[in-house]
């Protein structure tokens, strides 16, 4: 009750002359006092040490730190993103949070960034160069096969070689020809490298 001020001028009263009326403390002086008391014990906190007492104040923001008062939804809001999302954790959620400060506001921290897009994640394998390291990105949507990367294969084709069939003039062309190409087929269009998917948000926190 730092901020109680006396309602009685006690320490006035013993300036006054012995003959002053006013000198005289009463019941109602007393009366006065204490009620006033009672009246700035009333609007404080009732608080006495008491395991089964509560009180109720306002939760702060998360990311709040200040000597104000934490309430047990704050501190619990607090354990729960250093707990399940520490800095360089990442969360993953359908909701589509406008920025870092929505993201705070709903699980905590302090900074967070928008993260992998378009990306899946996989685990870091120390012992594959293309998996060794953190953030370490690669892989394409599309790729069109090169022809070293085509399967070894044969075409087959037929032809008639009987006299019948087979002017004199195709005949000399088979004799002195060195190979002979079949037919082409397809388009060389890239493949689809995807696999199957669903899209979610991530967000990892930097802060």
């Amino acid at each position: 009750m730092a901020d109680y001020s006396k309602v009685v001028a006690w320490s006035g009263k013993d300036a006054l002359a012995d003959s002053s009326a006013a000198k005289v403390i009463s019941g109602a002086d007393f009366h006065t006092e204490f009620s006033a008391v009672e009246t700035a014990v009333n609007t404080k906190a009732d608080v006495n040490g008491s395991a089964s007492e509560a009180f109720s104040a306002t939760t702060a923001n998360a990311g709040t730190n200040t000597t104000q008062v934490a309430t047990t939804a704050f501190v619990t809001a607090a354990l729960a993103a250093q707990v399940a999302y520490p800095v360089g954790g990442i969360f993953t959620t359908t909701t589509a949070y406008a920025n870092s400060a929505a993201v705070v506001a709903a699980v905590g921290g302090t900074t967070w960034t928008a993260f992998g897009a378009g990306k899946v994640l996989v685990g870091v394998d120390a012992s594959d160069t293309d998996f060794d390291t953190v953030e370490e990105t690669g892989g394409a949507k599309t790729h069109t096969l090169t022809i070293s990367e085509m399967p070894s294969h044969t075409h087959t084709y037929g032809k008639s070689t009987t006299s019948e069939n087979m002017s004199i003039h195709d005949i000399n062309g088979l004799r002195g020809a060195a190979t002979t190409n079949t037919g082409s087929t397809g388009g060389g269009s890239a493949h689809n490298n995807l696999q199957p998917y669903i899209t979610v948000y991530m967000w990892k926190r930097t802060a």
